[in-house]
């Protein structure tokens, strides 16, 4: 069995076509698919999707970056936390933040049904677009890392254009004893090494290792076995031979068995080692 540990069967992509998406992920060995959460905007399709297929699909929680705005992140973090919150909690809850952050809106029935979930994610910082909301990406990071801290939950981060800041807040952060996978990870050997300092670090390696002037396999032949997951972020970055099509969680035996040939390992050996590690990272 394989672990897809990043996926978004809720994304208007990939949403008409869900049902049967996963049926043939199931058929092709992926027995457990983890969805990234975003936003607000997208999460009721997610626990839906999620809530018909128990113990196969299993749900993060989190905001995602590129959805911060200067106007709205309080609002979206608040509605994360009371995904976490008992009726008595939402009270403590709103009293806590009330003039600080405002109350939040009441919460949907949907999430109030009972749900695991598994992760914080997937947040993190993303330059890639601009830098106009970097204040409010450090501080939704921050927030939700101490989040995860007081959950015991793992954190699965998305980065692009800003690993300096990133290993900034992890070294401020360090106290809080955080643990995690980098998704879609696409650093150096030595970036690895400096995010391990200050936490415990997993890669997520997806289609981007089998791109053809891609040196991610270079790095990932230092990159202990123990700290390595599989992952798609279908429908997005599809691996060869369906690179720039629809990514799927059941093209995910692919990326094995790329990362089998890296490691010099049988397919079978990097989806047993794989598997294990996800089951334990997320406790699944």
């Amino acid at each position: 069995m394989l672990v897809d540990t990043h996926t978004h069967f809720y994304d208007e992509w990939l949403l008409p076509d869900a049902e049967a998406a996963i049926q043939r992920a199931v058929d092709a060995g992926v027995g457990k698919m983890i969805q990234a959460d975003v936003d607000s905007h997208e999460r009721e399709a997610m626990w839906e999707i999620g809530l018909r297929h128990p113990g196969v699909l299993f749900q993060m929680a989190g905001l995602y970056p590129g959805s911060v705005t200067a106007d709205n992140w309080r609002d979206e973090l608040d509605q994360v936390h009371s995904l976490f919150c008992t009726t008595s909690d939402n009270q403590t809850w709103s009293e806590a933040t009330q003039g600080v952050w405002g109350i939040r809106p009441p919460v949907s029935e949907t999430f109030l049904k009972p749900m695991a979930i598994v992760a914080i994610g997937e947040i993190g910082l993303d330059y890639h677009e601009g830098k106009e909301y970097v204040k409010e990406q450090k501080e939704v990071l921050r927030l939700q890392l101490e989040l995860a801290a007081q959950r015991n939950l793992p954190v699965n981060i998305h980065l692009r254009d800003a690993w300096e800041d990133l290993l900034t807040i992890f070294k401020d952060c360090r106290h809080l004893n955080l643990r995690g996978n980098l998704h879609c990870f696409s650093g150096s050997y030595e970036v690895y090494q400096e995010a391990n300092r200050y936490g415990d670090w997993s890669v997520g390696i997806g289609g981007v290792i089998t791109f053809k002037n891609s040196k991610l396999a270079q790095t990932l032949e230092r990159i202990p076995l123990h700290h390595i997951l599989l992952e798609t972020d279908a429908p997005y970055l599809a691996p060869v031979p369906h690179r720039g099509k629809r990514n799927e969680s059941s093209f995910l035996p692919i990326i094995a068995e790329k990362v089998a040939r890296v490691k010099g390992l049988s397919t079978e050996e990097c989806a047993r080692i794989t598997t294990e590690n996800a089951e334990r990272l997320f406790s699944i």
